[in-house]
């Protein structure tokens, strides 16, 4: 493995570089959330910045958008030392982006959205229709499948992160930042997504490449730069360095297993769901047990159905028909706090939207689920320092960071956030647990807690439904699997019976459930 600090590109000239980062540093007070980082971006180069949550990732690509002031260092582009400048300005020399949160505006559609301040005008009127077809063209030479005409509010995740791909392609485009693009993307999704990036580089456009995923990053990156703790340790060749060793350099410490052994003990049907089907289509008649004991896993495309399901156990969807129980008892009209007071919990997959209140402190966040019980109070009054010494007790067990119950949940990375929503769920006895795209966002160290996390509640006797659109990790952590496919049970897998090929297959035929099981 050999480091490089030139911005010579694999079957490409040695080039002056389009971005040169030198010194870069910023700080928050007395935190150096980036120390004196050099970076050097050549044009038609992927780079991939590589590093756990809080390594400082976030803070320097908002410096090189104009969204954060650098506290020291320079940034030169084109050939020119920039100066702090508004996001404006740097969006109109030719750099652009994608951040994992999205800068739509729901209430718009996806063409108003698209050119949002540059829209064409005639006779000194907005020309809607001029500027829905050239959305349509732009998403059409995408490759993505968008109504154009579609409120943004009413599109699923998924198509929101195209629709803000797309956005970030509007006009010259010189340097591209993509921030974990393909956390919501199907792997087909996924796949165009790196034939526009493998377009953009026949151009000449430099990218920026955010991730945590192994596999893509391999697959797409000329060069790998790693940050540890806002510095940066290195800059390899990715075709020069294994996951092994990216893994290490990232977290200063060895991986042996991303999935841990799990001593699946199958006892009784915890959760039942019979017959579900919402109003709005998305479920059409899906029955699954999920037993004490075992993790049992929810898996297909984006848009299959599968989080509704966990949505609607939870009370979060209408539902048109279907029964539910919970530890042998009827929960005929599950809402979310009687679902939390008969031992469920439910962790969304959009952590800012509907499961975090960003601008509070860690503290209440964690126990906000819990405050009615008798450890946090007593006749309707808070027991704050019962509360605080709880609280700081889990996230110590979860090693969050910082380890600073009063900060605001807004200030911290993406996986200390999951950290404190995971948080919640220590609070009070759960007997069930509803993970819904857990690890999406966050890197392989926090991966790792979360998984051991599962494997320890599952050896406990919880039970465990995970709801993920990663095959690797259904595949590494699920003792049983159900396929959604267009709303259906497609396959129910168990044990041995469990591989990519056979989850795949479940992805693109109809439903086909077990012999003599439950549908």
């Amino acid at each position: 493995m050999s480091t490089s600090r030139s911005p010579t590109v694999a079957g490409l000239p040695a080039v002056e570089p389009l971005l040169r980062c030198r010194g870069l540093g910023k700080r928050f007070g007395s935190h150096r959330a980036v120390d004196g980082v050099d970076l050097e971006i050549a044009p038609g180069e992927v780079h991939v910045l590589f590093g756990e949550n809080g390594a400082g990732k976030s803070t320097l690509i908002n410096m090189i958008c104009g969204v954060l002031e650098p506290s020291e260092g320079s940034i030169e582009f084109a050939g020119v030392t920039r100066l702090h400048t508004d996001c404006l300005s740097v969006r109109a020399a030719g750099i652009s982006s994608v951040f994992q949160e999205f800068s739509l505006i729901p209430d718009l559609t996806v063409a108003q959205n698209l050119f949002l301040g540059r829209e064409g005008s005639r006779f000194g009127w907005v020309d809607h229709a001029a500027a829905a077809r050239r959305a349509a063209g732009l998403i059409g030479d995408l490759g993505f499948d968008v109504d154009v005409g579609a409120r943004v509010g009413d599109l699923s995740r998924a198509h929101q992160q195209m629709v803000e791909i797309a956005k970030a392609l509007t006009g010259e485009v010189r340097l591209l930042i993509l921030d974990e693009p393909t956390a919501s993307l199907t792997e087909k999704e996924a796949d165009r997504l790196f034939q526009v990036i493998a377009e953009l580089k026949a151009k000449g456009v430099g990218i920026i490449y955010v991730s945590h995923r192994m596999r893509e990053i391999k697959a797409i990156a000329d060069r790998i730069t790693v940050l540890r703790d806002g510095r940066r340790i290195t800059t390899v060749e990715a075709r020069e360095v294994s996951e092994g060793q990216l893994i290490e350099l990232m977290t200063g410490r060895a991986v042996d297993v991303l999935y841990p052994p799990i001593d699946h003990r199958p006892g009784a049907p915890a959760l039942v769901v019979r017959d579900l089907v919402l109003e709005n289509g998305a479920v059409a008649g899906v029955s699954l047990e999920v037993r004490a004991g075992e993790v049992t896993a929810l898996a297909g495309l984006v848009g299959c159905g599968k989080s509704e399901i966990g949505r609607a156990v939870f009370g979060l969807e209408d539902i048109e028909s279907g029964e539910f129980m919970l530890h042998g008892r009827a929960m005929p009209d599950p809402r979310p706090d009687r679902m939390l007071d008969a031992g469920l919990v439910y962790f969304p997959s959009d952590r800012g939207a509907e499961g975090l209140a960003l601008g509070r402190p860690i503290l209440e966040n964690t126990s906000m689920a819990s405050l009615h019980l008798p450890d946090f109070s007593r006749l309707r009054v808070l027991r704050k320092d019962t509360e605080r010494r709880i609280v700081n007790g889990i996230a110590e067990e979860l090693q969050l960071r910082p380890l600073d119950v009063g900060k605001a949940v807004g200030a911290l990375s993406g996986g200390n956030r999951q950290k404190v929503m995971l948080g919640r769920g220590l609070t009070r006895d759960f007997q069930v647990f509803i993970f819904d795209e857990p690890t999406v966002g966050i890197d392989v160290g926090a991966k790792v807690e979360v998984y051991e996390m599962i494997r320890k509640l599952t050896e406990s006797g919880a039970a465990v439904l995970l709801i993920s659109s990663e095959l690797p990790e259904v595949i590494g952590l699920a003792n049983r699997v159900y396929v959604i496919h267009r709303g259906k049970v497609a396959a129910e897998l168990q044990g041995g019976e469990i591989s990519e090929e056979a989850i795949l297959r479940g992805f693109f035929i109809e439903s086909t459930p077990r012999p003599g099981g439950i549908q």
